[in-house]
């Protein structure tokens, strides 16, 4: 508990240092508001909450991913995570610790969505738990990512074109069928199914997401396993 906390303080004062990371949890809520006073209600043809949940879903699918994978390889390259794992650090603490502020400071954002949507109170409900279900997913993955990279430029350089391909194949999945298929087993996919029809059942979406999450946690396992002594 004294490991994720310890990790979960660093975490949250790297940030705090780095005003690019919290403006990415800023900027997104604060142009679905801008689009949505100033383009939305003064236009009948546009729904009320299209850059909320436009918006929304780019931060939640993909806006974490090199973030968090950002995270990891600056501790891997600043050799930080090889003493923690020698002071015995286990994996589920460091993940917990580095990912647990960036879910919370994601929450935070997620709710700030919520409220300047125009959703009733079924409708704030799913769209909070799809937000912050799929912040997790995409914490995740980014971690994962970062424990393969050898330093922050490689993780950009991989995390960049995993959020591209993650983000923007639900966008070609509602031109194509085909596509649709196959992303239906991303946690993106998922999210724009929910934030487009309130009215959808969230059963089969939260599955997904979760089966999206535990196979992101493997393979963050794994490489925390194997590369942790070499960082």
């Amino acid at each position: 508990m004294k490991s994720t906390k310890a990790i979960f303080t660093k975490q949250a004062l790297d940030m705090f240092k780095n005003p690019m990371v919290m403006v990415m949890f800023i900027i997104f809520p604060v142009v679905a508001l801008v689009m949505t006073q100033l383009v939305a209600k003064s236009n009948d043809d546009i729904p009320t909450n299209m850059f909320v949940t436009m918006m929304g879903a780019i931060f939640a699918g993909m806006g974490l991913i090199t973030t968090a994978a950002g995270y990891i390889a600056e501790d891997i390259e600043t050799r930080s995570l090889r003493f923690l794992i020698i002071a015995g650090v286990k994996p589920h603490q460091y993940l917990l610790g580095t990912g647990g502020f960036l879910l919370l400071a994601g929450t935070v954002t997620s709710i700030f969505f919520a409220l300047i949507g125009d959703f009733t109170v079924i409708e704030t409900f799913k769209f909070l738990a799809v937000m912050i279900a799929s912040t997790a997913a995409s914490i995740i993955l980014g971690t994962a990512i970062g424990m393969f990279s050898k330093n922050q430029q490689a993780a950009t350089s991989l995390g960049m074109p995993a959020a591209m391909i993650i983000g923007f194949v639900p966008m070609i999945a509602a031109f194509s069928e085909p596509v649709e298929k196959v992303a239906s087993i991303l946690y993106t996919q998922q999210l724009n199914v929910i934030v487009n029809d309130f009215s959808t059942n969230l059963w089969k979406p939260f599955i997904v997401i979760t089966s999206n999450i535990v196979v992101f946690t493997v393979l963050f396992l794994l490489a925390y396993k194997k590369k942790g002594l070499k960082g």
